[in-house]
């Protein structure tokens, strides 16, 4: 027999092509039962549906893309796993891009997704990301876009974002609590949304706690790991070291914990430290890492409930342009003294 396809099916269930294709996306329009005839033949004779040439002809990809900055990151991939958990109840597949903190990279991968390759995206901007003119390009272009996490406040969108800034006010105060009167703050960029917020709580903490800040106390970080270890080396050494860390990503954790290795260094009795990390292993380090997690999970899903209902239903209006802030939750363990 050649392959099945809806009209064999419609032929042998004597229906109209049409009803047999509403009864396989299990539209509202089509009686149960007539569901259950259809979709029983379809089982019995193995009929596998074509989704790229169904949303062809439906000017539809029935995809949606997912543009994260690295996926070496617990985070992110949390994220992708609670927008899967939605939208494969829909049909929808997802195609996952890495920027790898590359503004470039990040422009190619838009220009590429404009021209229909996917029908709605869900992003967080990379750490490089200033102009938006790329953007503001999809933007104009109709397609749907969601930020989360490192937002563009800029597009008239709906964005998700956690409380970055008490987090960090919150964070700091623990190690101050803890005893910590020289607290350094581990920044990866100063240009993306959370390391702003994140900085903006640190560093008021520590002037409403009387401490005699210094700039020298917000160390700029970079993507190279080599030259972060080597950076964490040079002021972990001597005995005029910080007392507390506050790092705003935990790959610069990890990179702590790796010197404070290789130099011997006791945590917490040395320095004691904290970290936005939804590192599930978190607890197993050597010390236990005191944590601030993202609601990670909740925010993918949150982000594909909305597309999917402006994708599957007609006449949506636009994405409105809100921030919706879904709270942290700190986890304190031996790292920060606890």
């Amino acid at each position: 027999m050649s392959e099945i396809n809806i009209k064999h099916l419609a032929k042998m269930l004597n229906l109209a092509p049409s009803t047999v294709s509403r009864a396989l996306n299990d539209s509202y329009e089509i009686s149960q039962a007539t569901k259950d005839r259809v979709q029983a033949l379809a089982k019995s004779l193995h009929y596998q549906p074509n989704p790229f040439a169904r949303s062809l002809r439906a000017q539809k990809s029935k995809t949606i893309a997912v543009i994260i900055p690295e996926r070496i990151n617990n985070y992110f991939s949390q994220v992708i796993e609670g927008i899967e958990s939605i939208t494969q109840e829909f049909g929808y597949h997802l195609l996952v891009y890495s920027t790898h903190e590359n503004l470039d990279t990040e422009k190619k991968i838009l220009s590429y997704l404009v021209n229909g390759r996917a029908d709605a995206i869900v992003m967080s901007v990379s750490s490089q990301t200033r102009e938006i003119d790329h953007l503001e390009n999809v933007f104009q272009n109709k397609v749907p876009i969601i930020f989360f996490d490192r937002i563009c406040r800029e597009i008239p969108t709906t964005k998700f974002i956690t409380n970055d800034y008490q987090s960090g006010y919150n964070a700091t105060m623990h190690l101050i609590e803890k005893g910590c009167k020289k607290i350094f703050f581990l920044l990866l960029s100063r240009d993306i949304s959370i390391g702003k917020e994140r900085l903006r709580g640190y560093i008021d903490a520590v002037k409403d706690s009387g401490l005699a800040f210094s700039e020298s106390w917000v160390v700029q970080c970079s993507q190279d790991e080599a030259g972060n270890l080597a950076l964490i080396k040079r002021f972990l050494y001597g005995m005029d070291r910080p007392d507390g860390i506050l790092a705003s990503v935990e790959k610069l954790a990890i990179s702590t914990y790796q010197a404070a290795k290789e130099m011997r260094l006791n945590m917490p009795k040395d320095f004691k430290m904290i970290s936005f990390s939804n590192m599930k292993i978190a607890g197993l380090l050597n010390p236990p890492l005191s944590t601030i997690s993202q609601p990670a999970f909740q925010v993918g899903a949150e982000c594909a409930k909305l597309l999917m209902q402006k994708l599957t239903k007609p006449k949506q209006p636009p994405l409105e342009d809100r921030v919706i802030e879904i709270p942290s939750k700190m986890e304190l363990r031996e790292s920060s003294g606890d």
